[in-house]
């Protein structure tokens, strides 16, 4: 007991790191996500174009070596970023193309009329995403984004590759220091946490769009 306690201000630090990158790419990628998932089905073809291949390019390739590109690529060009921008920068250009699809399947499960009804009644296009649209597009997308957000807290771990010390980088140097797995299950203990009450969040907001409908 004495040796978890002596440890835990390490691992909770590299909690609070991890949930730093978890809430700003959450926030910062559903954001953009909803502007790209517009994007996609605009009549603007080379605007769609442009999003296809951005997407294409983030999907297609692993968030790690977006990661390294961002961090240890760019400044051979003389674009420099510090630690956690890279990582936030990363992360959000990841994850802003997975909610883009999200939400573009979204938009286009709605009934095309919804917005020739909205156009009847003289209300502007920005109108009609805000007050007809995005409410039942949010409810359709919930779980595929949901499943997104948790696979988020996950990765997050993947930024030991830039030296930022987050959660799993803390509990890899208690292990190697004091040679035991301890570190390693409480690193497991807080990811299953965290997860947990990010399942339990998720699941009170479907169960408020249930009822809403």
């Amino acid at each position: 007991m004495d040796y978890i306690i002596s440890i835990l201000p390490a691992l909770l630090s590299g909690t609070k790191m991890t949930l730093t990158i978890f809430i700003i790419t959450g926030i910062g990628s559903i954001l953009l996500g909803v502007l790209v998932g517009l994007g996609l089905i605009s009549h603007f073809k080379p605007l769609v174009g442009i999003l296809n291949v951005y997407v294409w390019l983030m999907r297609g390739t692993p968030l790690l070596l977006q990661l390294i590109f961002v961090f240890y690529g760019l400044p051979l060009i003389g674009i420099v970023f510090p630690r956690l921008d890279a990582a936030l920068l990363a992360f959000i250009l990841n994850y802003t193309a997975y909610f883009g699809e999200i939400f573009r399947g979204g938009f286009q499960a709605i009934p095309a009329g919804q917005f020739e009804a909205a156009e009847m009644l003289h209300l502007s296009y920005w109108q009609t995403i805000k007050n007809i649209i995005a409410p039942q597009v949010f409810k359709i997308v919930l779980p595929s984004l949901g499943n997104e957000i948790i696979n988020l807290i996950k990765d997050s771990s993947l930024v030991y590759v830039i030296g930022l010390g987050d959660l799993l980088r803390a509990g890899n140097v208690a292990t190697s220091r004091d040679v035991t797995l301890v570190p390693l299950i409480l690193v497991g203990i807080i990811y299953l946490l965290l997860t947990a009450i990010c399942t339990f969040v998720l699941k009170q907001i479907e169960n408020h769009f249930r009822v809403w409908r």
